[in-house]
């Protein structure tokens, strides 16, 4: 049943693609809807953060028409199909999975994931400790991802005590810069976030996650602000600063 359902919608999608199929899906090509991958991704995020089984059910439905969408451009060059991405992860799956599909024996899942990167850096022969990390990744994934490499390979502090001052350094840096600069400013404002991140992985905490957290926390709280005034009859972009804040303090108290 899956298999037909899947087959389906290779089919669809091979239809929209043809000569008598949609103008717009015709026009595309992988550049030109590379950056929905991403957001469809982030949109299935969003979903199982919402815990709704209906709408991750739709997003992942979303995000496999981008599989989908790009391997039929590239059979419609001859480059590959559909079939080929399955074969190829599947026959990678097996691959990093020795313990699974061979004689290996791992107790632990830090093994596991040891033996994975091990598998995955002789299937990369001849990139850097940092060539395998996609540019492309979200900026503070991005950062969180190279310092990891970068800390496999040695290069990190040995204590967190040299990243806090580290952390301290740069804001005086950042303090200086202002009076210098915007390009100059950006760039230690960059080298904050970045020894942030240095930090985040020490403790064990993913920046992205840490930083989604926080914006959604703010964006609820702020909702409800905004709510409140104005079911008192406020015009809330009317209200002062100490009266916004007032409105803030007291949807904090409620929790």
């Amino acid at each position: 049943m899956v298999d037909n359902d899947f087959s389906g919608l290779v089919e669809l999608m091979a239809k929209l693609r043809s000569p008598d199929g949609c103008p717009w899906d015709k026009e595309q090509t992988p550049h030109t809807i590379k950056h929905n991958i991403l957001e469809e991704a982030c949109e299935v995020i969003d979903a199982i953060e919402s815990g709704d089984q209906d709408h991750i059910k739709e997003e992942l439905g979303d995000l496999l028409l981008q599989v989908i969408f790009q391997s039929q451009m590239a059979s419609e060059n001859d480059d590959f199909n559909i079939g080929d991405v399955i074969d190829g992860i599947v026959a990678k799956l097996v691959r990093r999975h020795p313990h699974i599909f061979g004689k290996e024996e791992f107790n632990t899942s830090d093994e596991v994931l040891e033996n994975w990167e091990r598998i995955k850096a002789s299937e990369k022969e001849g990139l850097t400790h940092l060539g395998s990390v996609p540019s492309s990744l979200p900026a503070l994934s991005l950062s969180q991802k190279l310092q990891k490499k970068a800390a496999k390979a040695g290069f990190d502090w040995p204590a967190d005590d040299g990243v806090i001052e580290k952390l301290a350094e740069e804001i005086e840096e950042l303090k200086e810069a202002r009076s210098i600069g915007m390009e100059e400013t950006e760039e230690e404002f960059g080298d904050i976030l970045f020894t942030l991140v240095n930090l985040g992985n020490r403790w064990g905490i993913d920046s992205e996650i840490a930083l989604r957290k926080v914006s959604m926390k703010f964006k609820e709280r702020f909702n409800k602000m905004e709510k409140m005034a104005v079911s008192e009859g406020l015009d809330f972009k009317e209200l002062t600063l100490d009266e916004k804040e007032e409105f803030w303090q007291r949807v904090k108290e409620k929790g």
